[in-house]
């Protein structure tokens, strides 16, 4: 019996209906494609396209060209080492000689990327695909560019042969640096001709092209750099193009690059930085050929004074104190917007690894302009700047064993007996801070330093309480970032580097927007900056240096910080409408001459900067507080009460300072801070003995 029914065959039809319409509208699809696509004979004449250019803030100043000069060198690629050739296509296309212009496994594989994230994101993997994207067609993800790269490489695969193909590809794809094509390249980063390339040098060349910028050599991703050619050298091998001992002696060769020569640049630590991000957003396709137009936060006019200001403290500091290297960061607090950046005394000097950006990239230990993040966190859990803690010589170590004794000294060598919070850290006393973290708890003080913008010191387990003496690798941009949030009161403005980017036809791609945060309590930044802000209390501190400070009628605000052997040494200071930092030492961690610390090392250079860069400002002074009135002694400002002098943890529990004890504290450091106390007041108040702690 027939179990079919005659209402199934209509829709069926339909289906099949609506199967030819989609057909058709494909095939009308492509054909309005084919219409407009340029001819493959096109290869011969082709020009690469537009450079990007980065401007300061004013699009007036050209701080650096991206590709505005390309260098290009045809070569026949059949007169090459054979490995040339071979390490391309174990890099980019192993099937290069097998399919006919597409790798269809790839292009299923990408299109199923695509429809199931919907962004289109999926490349061609073939070397003809790649070619006729880097030639005819623009970076737009769109299915119908898909079709024309696909018809595009199906053209070129019927007029030209594989090798043809292959030269075109070697001589037009861009390698980073300006270089456009293997002979470029090879002179650019080996100083040879391609044709005396090593199996090494071509790996590392066919390395780049996937991303020219992250895989430059002079960049910060050098290592990764190494390990896709040693992973290309390993393909070669396994596909036999190269023998066993080639294979060996390839691992073994150690590459030497010529060194970066990037034409006419301004700011270049500062350009390069700009540089990256215009990668990391567009990528590296587009900002080499995308024809941007990149105004900048840069302030020009304040960058030259830093630059000159960095170069003539260090030649000064070379002199007296043996410190070769310097760099600097100047930032609005108001937006976050990075004004000024030199990473070092001098890119294009490599006996102090010029190059490398210190400002941005390197980690080094900030010395007391550290202690700011913990006496912020004392005063946010009711500390005052009024608070007692006493400066005397004082042993951390609870445990009893001697291998573990941390006994801190301060910079002169002497101790003040009680002292207030406010006095110990405009005066930078290492003492009173220590026992300030002790009080707030390192995952306290660190959680302030993140908050505010510090971005290392990720692992707790490797800081003790020397933390709050610099004893923790920092970036200077951080610490400038952090200390804008003491200028605005409280404010984070997110650090920016780029304010528009323009394309060719001069549409916006992107526009500067301020991303602030409140993210301290106004009250405590403001006791902060009164301190910072205040000459005469840091006048016992900086001594004959004293008028560098000082630049009336601005109120400004800095703290100074030296590591104990003189590796680094560092300045950072600001006023409501600008923040500035330098860090000053050896690229090679080398220590500076004793005595080559932050007030004769760093401070000349910041205070150069800040006495010509204010005049560009207003005036402004820091909004003032209130104090809170406490009875607990020593938190309110008074060590003696009735009679007692004891340290503060026999007054109150550490986690609630603004609770009086009714039995002295039971904390584990209440004895090593309690004997020292006493010493001091048995040789400092008379009649102690017989008067006092009854």
């Amino acid at each position: 019996m027939d179990t079919h029914t005659p209402h199934h065959r209509p829709v069926w039809r339909y289906i099949g209906f609506i199967a030819l319409a989609l057909a058709l509208a494909i095939v009308v699809e492509i054909i309005l494609v084919i219409k407009d696509l340029p001819h493959p004979e096109k290869l011969n004449t082709f020009q690469p396209a537009q450079s990007t250019k980065v401007y300061d803030r004013t699009g007036t100043v050209l701080l650096y060209e991206i590709h505005g000069d390309q260098s290009r060198t045809v070569v026949d690629i059949n007169k090459l080492p054979p490995y040339i050739k071979q390490a391309t296509i174990a890099a980019e296309d192993q099937t290069f000689y097998e399919h006919s212009a597409l790798d269809w496994r790839g292009v299923i594989r990408s299109l199923f990327v695509d429809i199931t994230t919907g962004d289109f994101s999926q490349g061609g993997s073939t070397i003809t695909q790649q070619l006729v994207k880097n030639v005819f067609l623009t970076n737009e993800k769109t299915i119908q560019r898909k079709i024309k790269e696909a018809i595009l490489s199906y053209w070129l695969e019927q007029q030209y042969t594989k090798d043809e193909i292959l030269s075109f590809y070697l001589n037009q794809i861009p390698y980073g640096s300006n270089s456009y094509g293997i002979e470029s390249a090879s002179m650019r980063y080996f100083g040879i001709p391609a044709s005396s390339l090593s199996i090494t040098q071509a790996a590392t060349l066919a390395a780049i092209p996937k991303s020219p910028t992250y895989y430059s050599p002079w960049g910060t991703h050098a290592a990764e750099l190494k390990q896709r050619a040693d992973y290309i050298i390993g393909e070669m091998h396994t596909l036999h193009y190269i023998t066993d001992q080639q294979f060996t002696e390839a691992q073994k060769e150690k590459l030497t690059f010529l060194p970066q020569n990037i034409g006419v640049i301004k700011a270049p630590h500062f350009s390069l930085m700009v540089k990256d991000q215009l990668s990391q957003l567009y990528g590296d396709e587009v900002v080499e050929k995308g024809g941007l137009k990149v105004l900048t936060t840069l302030d020009w006019k304040l960058q030259q004074i830093a630059e000159q200001a960095v170069q003539d403290g260090v030649k000064r500091n070379t002199e007296l104190y043996a410190g070769t290297n310097g760099s600097f960061v100047a930032q609005d607090p108001k937006t976050g917007q990075v004004l000024a950046l030199v990473g070092s005394a001098n890119y294009f000097d490599k006996t102090i690894d010029g190059n490398f950006n210190v400002a941005a990239q390197g980690l080094r230990q900030p010395g007391s302009t550290f202690k700011p993040f913990v006496y912020l966190s004392a005063f946010e859990k009711g500390y005052t700047p009024d608070t007692i803690v006493f400066d005397v010589p004082t042993n951390f170590n609870t445990n009893g064993d001697p291998h573990y004794d941390y006994t801190p000294e301060n910079y002169d060598g002497t101790f003040r007996g009680p002292i207030s919070l406010k006095e110990a850290l405009a005066q930078s006393i290492n003492v009173p801070a220590v026992k300030t973290l002790y009080l707030v708890g390192l995952p306290t003080a660190l959680q302030t330093a993140h908050t505010l913008g510090i971005s290392t010191l990720q692992d707790p387990s490797r800081y003790g309480l020397s933390l709050v003496l610099g004893g923790g690798e920092v970036k200077l941009i951080d610490m400038v970032e952090a200390y804008s949030v003491f200028a605005q009161d409280g404010i984070k403005h997110a650090q920016s580097l780029i304010l528009s980017v323009q394309n060719t036809k001069g549409e916006s791609l992107y526009t500067y927007k301020d991303s602030a945060e409140q993210v301290v309590d106004p009250l405590y930044p403001r006791m902060i900056n009164a301190i910072l802000s205040s000459a005469s209390l840091r006048s016992g501190l900086f001594s004959a240096s004293l008028p560098l400070t000082v630049f009336d009628p601005y109120t400004v605000a800095l703290k100074t910080g030296t590591t104990n052997d003189y590796r680094d040494a560092w300045t950072v200071g600001y006023t409501p409408s600008l923040v500035a930092g330098v860090w000053v030492g050896n690229s090679n961690n080398k220590p500076m001459q004793q005595k080559g610390g932050s007030i004769l090392a760093a401070l000349p250079i910041w205070s150069a900067f800040m006495k010509q860069a204010l005049p560009e400002y207003q005036p402004e002074s820091f909004p003032t507080y209130t104090p809170t009135p406490s009875d607990v002694p020593m938190v309110n400002g008074t060590y003696d009460a009735s009679k007692q002098v004891h340290n503060i943890l026999y007054y109150i529990n550490k986690d609630k300072p603004s609770e009086l004890l009714h039995t002295p504290s039971q904390d584990p450091q209440f004895y090593n801070w309690e004997q020292p106390v006493l010493q001091w007041a048995q040789q400092n108040i008379p009649n102690f003995t017989t008067e006092y702690n009854k």
